[in-house]
């Protein structure tokens, strides 16, 4: 079961970066990609496929991630999926905020494509 992984952020050059570093994934594990705009979109999209990991941007419209992580980690169907919020917000407090709503792991911008994968792949548990 290689795993699904869903990039939600309202900024297009992200979502394609993101998208590029974790089609190593899709083309050698069979990992399937999602991508969402914002939000709403994000929170849509993991009601219907129920991904194995969540990277997530905390700054968009109509639903930021903090909200989003919040519904998530609050609802039982949920409990397996790994959130890491991805953001250039890098104070502490904001830091503290995204583990307190349920957030496995808090990363800023700009973040190294090699440790997006790294982390992508420790936390689907795939071989290299």
């Amino acid at each position: 079961m290689p795993g699904k992984i869903l990039m939600v952020d309202d900024e297009v050059h992200i979502r394609l970066l993101l998208e590029q570093t974790l089609e190593e994934l899709e083309d050698d594990y069979g990992v399937e990609l999602f991508t969402a705009a914002d939000g709403e979109q994000g929170l849509a999209l993991i009601q219907e496929h129920v991904p194995d990991l969540v990277f997530l941007d905390i700054m968009m419209p109509k639903m930021n991630g903090y909200e989003v992580c919040q519904h998530i980690t609050e609802n039982p169907r949920y409990a397996n999926v790994k959130i890491i919020l991805l953001t250039a917000k890098g104070q502490e407090v904001d830091r503290k905020q995204g583990l307190e709503v349920g957030a496995a792991q808090y990363m800023t911008k700009p973040f190294d494509p090699d440790e997006i994968l790294r982390i992508a792949k420790v936390l689907l548990r795939l071989e290299d």
